[in-house]
Parts: structure tokens; sequence; C-alpha cells
């Protein structure tokens, strides 16, 4: 049994994210997507909230599972037994931070491997920010993230829209 971890934020989850996701499900047997609790960001879901819009968004794909952790990634792939963990990178902006994480989580535990994961280029522009700021101003994410998460953002920004113009008036 192979099983990789899919650790971040995933505030929310994008359909950039399921991608990755699905292409690590082709690799390996299990992929557990676990919501990072990172006391340096201030993310708009809860991790509860996160939860469930991954579950939600990954159910119908069967070797996927869901949790969260605070702390070290490497200390949660080894309580899980996880071989590898999985980071996507859009582009090459991504890829410096990426790389110096993996090679400090090289040093942590020699034996977990990073696997880095392209998404199809036409998610390379996507990320969560992006789509929060969409959703703040009513843009149309639809083609973007999940049915659960348009559903979200629209119940978090409700009754925000008039004050937003009030401030431009």
């Amino acid at each position: 049994m192979r099983r990789v971890i899919y650790p971040g934020t995933f505030d929310p989850v994008t359909n950039g994210h399921i991608d990755v996701i699905e292409r690590a499900t082709e690799l390996f047997d299990e992929v557990v997507v676990t919501v990072a609790k990172n006391p340096s960001k201030s993310p708009l879901f809860s991790v509860s909230e996160r939860i469930e819009m991954l579950e939600v968004s990954l159910k119908d794909i069967p070797n996927v599972f869901v949790d969260s952790f605070g702390g070290l990634v490497v200390d949660h792939a080894k309580e899980i037994g996880a071989v590898g963990i999985i980071r996507g990178l859009r582009a090459i902006s991504d890829f410096e931070f990426e790389f110096q994480m993996a090679l400090m989580n090289r040093r942590l535990n020699d034996s977990l491997k990073t696997i880095f994961l392209m998404p199809n280029e036409k998610y390379t522009y996507l990320n969560s920010t992006i789509i929060r700021n969409l959703a703040q101003f009513d843009g149309n994410i639809q083609d973007f993230v999940p049915p659960i998460v348009v559903e979200k953002l629209r119940e978090k920004y409700a009754g925000r829209q008039d004050k937003f113009q009030e401030v431009g008036e």
C-alpha cells in the first residue's frame, strides 16, 4: 500500500487542487489530502469548513481521504504511514519555495519523498487568493472551483457587497 499526503491550506479548494489530486491517485494507492492549520495565515474558512468542502468535492474519488494537521507535515506523514508528499507546481515562480521546502523536509525525514505534480495548463494561473478576491466582488468563479465552494463563498460574502459599494461611493 503506497500512501501519499497532499498538504495545503485549501482556503478554498480549487479545480487546480482537484486536478493534482486526481493525478496523484493515478500514481499511488491512497492520497490523504490534509488541511494545514497554519498559525501564520488567517484563512477565510475554518478547518472544519475546508474539510467539508474537500470531502464533498472529492467524494467520487475512491482512494482519497481528507484530514487535518498542525505542526510539521513530515511528522504527520510519518504518523499516517505516507511514503511521500505531493506538491503542486503551477509555474516557475512556485518552484523556488517548493524546492526549499522539499530539501528541508528531506533533511527532517530522508525516507519521505517529495513528488511535484503539475496541474492541467488551464489551471496554472489559479490559486485560492484569486478565487477569494473574485468572489469578494461577486465575480464568476464557477469554472474554477467545485459547486460547494461557490455556495460557501457566496455565504461568506453575502451582505458584504453593500459595504463595498458604500466605500466606493
